[in-house]
Order: C-alpha cells, then structure tokens, then sequence
C-alpha cells in the first residue's frame, strides 16, 4: 500500500493549523491548475494537491490518516481492521452477507471460535465425528466501492480516464481506464460491472466509483450553478463598462452594469456545470469593486475634485448589493 505525504505534498508540517493548510492549498492550486500551468506533470501535481487537502482540512480524516498512515481509507470505511486486531470473517451466500469474528492481540480467536460453534469439534468436523461438506451454494461476488475526486473541467467534460484503487480482495493496486459521463456530480456513482470482489461459482460483483468534487482555485459550487468573484475598477462599477470573466471554457466578456456595488452579481446562463437530462447550470460572478493602492498625483487630483464634487454618501443613500439576471 503507497503511503503518500500529504503535509510533504503541501509543503507543510504535521504541526500546520487549518489556515496554514488553507493558505498552502491555494497558493499551489494557482501554482499548478491545468488551465495556468502547461507543464508535463502538472496535471498530476494538482491532483495530489487537491487530494491531500481534501484530507487535512478535515479533522477526523486528517486524525485517521495521522495515526494509521496509508491504511487510513480502510480503517475508515471498515475494510481493514486496525493495528493489534485479528479478523475471521465467513461467508454464507447472499452476496454481502458475512460473520465476523474478531479477537484483539493475536489471541486464539479462531480455535476457541469454532470449540464454540461445534462443541470441541473444531473446524475440521461436526459434534458426532461427522464429516464437513465440501460443497457451497454459487455466491455472487461483493461490490466494491473506491472514491474518485475529479476536478470541476472533470465533471464538466467527462471523457476517458485512468484510475489506480487499492483492491481490498488482494491488497493490490489496480489501474482501470474509465468514460466519465458527461456532467456527473459528487455524490453520484459511476458502476463497472464485474470489476467488484470475484464470485465463487457466481458472476464476480461490481465496482462503484463515487464521484467526489476536488476543491477550484477559482470556483466555486452549488449543485450545477458555479460563482466566482470579478474584481471591478470603481469607475467601471460607477459608470459601467465591461470586464473579463473566467468560465470553465474560458474567458468571456460581459457589461458591468453602471452604478453596480461590490456584491452585485452577474448571471451567465448556461455557463455552470451540464446536465444531461436539463437545462446546464448558470455561472454568477459577483462584482468585487478594487480600489487602488498606490495612485499617481493625477489619480490623486482627481479623487479629490470627485471627493469635493460629489453629494453621494453612502452610509445614507447606498441600498446595498443588487442582482442582475443578465
């Protein structure tokens, strides 16, 4: 089993707070996001970023992953015991139906188990000095369940993807290629029929991936609608005019209306997120109105005679953010 360093992968140590690991996840994620950096690996690298933080902004992951190191995920989801435990697990038919019998410290579990079940007979007989059957009912395979973070360009394009997962029946890493459907959404699972656990004189079971959303450097979600900011000159926002705004094909135009205050947002239809069986999700981009830092004495003339000028003040005649459905 791989362990992977998720603090060595942000650059951070395992003292980090959740605002240190905030700030070096966004700082890497501009640094290597496939639309910014056109580097060989730096698709990769975003992805490992995004899947390390997905671990240590989440407490009770980020606990796990401290204390168990690669065996994290199974401990979590059940799969694999934790350290100091022996597990017999047997299976009766029905797919997913198994006992569990499970003793801590590497005791005699097992024997004193079976003295339990047959009466002293032990596994190799029945209480009588009868013979075990050999013979077992057809059993299908068990499905197999693995998560797949995929980045929003990932839910918006789908396409064909290769994916490694641990093989829980083996121990053994496996490398699938996969068609991801087009505007797919986490939480939604994506089924490979007959790649689960092997049946025993069944057909083997499936395998689920569950689809989950890596954090954007520049979006954000909500079921298919995405929103990002737009910084905005105050003079575009007083007078209008137009700003670049990114969306997941690019970069587009768009009026600012005049008279628009930090807030305000711009709806693009169709620009979110696609649905197959609907209308696409929309793109908001809220006006973020920037003032300068450093102005020139010109710049600072001018401040100064609209200052002088001006009967507007704010505190009495802004009415707040407005919406703009364009």
């Amino acid at each position: 089993m791989e362990y992977k360093d998720y603090y060595q992968t942000l650059g951070v140590d395992k003292e980090a707070t959740a605002a240190d690991i905030q700030k070096a996840y966004r700082k890497l994620a501009r640094q290597f996001h496939p639309d910014v950096n056109k580097d060989a690996g730096a698709e990769t690298r975003f992805k490992d970023i995004g899947e390390a933080y997905e671990v240590l902004k989440d407490p009770d992951k980020r606990g796990k992953y401290d204390q168990y190191g690669a065996a994290w995920k199974q401990v979590q989801t059940g799969s694999a015991p934790p350290p100091g435990w022996e597990g017999f697990q047997f299976d009766f038919g029905g797919g997913d139906s198994r006992f569990e019998f499970r003793s801590a410290g590497g005791g005699s579990g097992f024997s004193s188990f079976f003295d339990m079940l047959f009466g002293g007979a032990g596994p190799q007989g029945f209480p009588g000095g009868g013979r075990q059957s050999t013979w077992s009912p057809p059993r299908r395979g068990r499905n197999h369940e693995v998560s797949l973070p995929l980045s929003l360009e990932n839910l918006a394009e789908g396409g064909a993807q290769t994916i490694e997962f641990l093989d829980r029946s083996n121990g053994r890493t496996r490398r699938l290629e996969v068609r991801i459907p087009k505007g797919v959404l986490p939480g939604q699972s994506i089924r490979l029929g007959g790649q689960g656990g092997k049946g025993a004189g069944g057909p083997d079971g499936d395998l689920l991936l569950r689809v989950e959303a890596l954090p954007h450097p520049v979006f954000r979600r909500h079921e298919r609608d995405l929103h990002c900011d737009v910084p905005v000159a105050p003079w575009t926002a007083a007078l209008g005019g137009k700003v670049r705004i990114p969306t997941l094909g690019g970069t587009v135009e768009a009026r600012v209306p005049a008279g628009s205050s930090t807030g305000r947002k711009m709806r693009l239809r169709g620009r979110g997120l696609p649905n197959p069986k609907g209308p696409d999700g929309d793109l908001l981009a809220e006006i973020q109105v920037i003032v300068p830092t450093q102005l020139t004495d010109e710049e600072k003339a001018l401040f100064e005679q609209l200052a002088e000028t001006s009967a507007f003040e704010p505190s009495r005649d802004a009415s707040g953010p407005t919406r703009n459905d364009t």
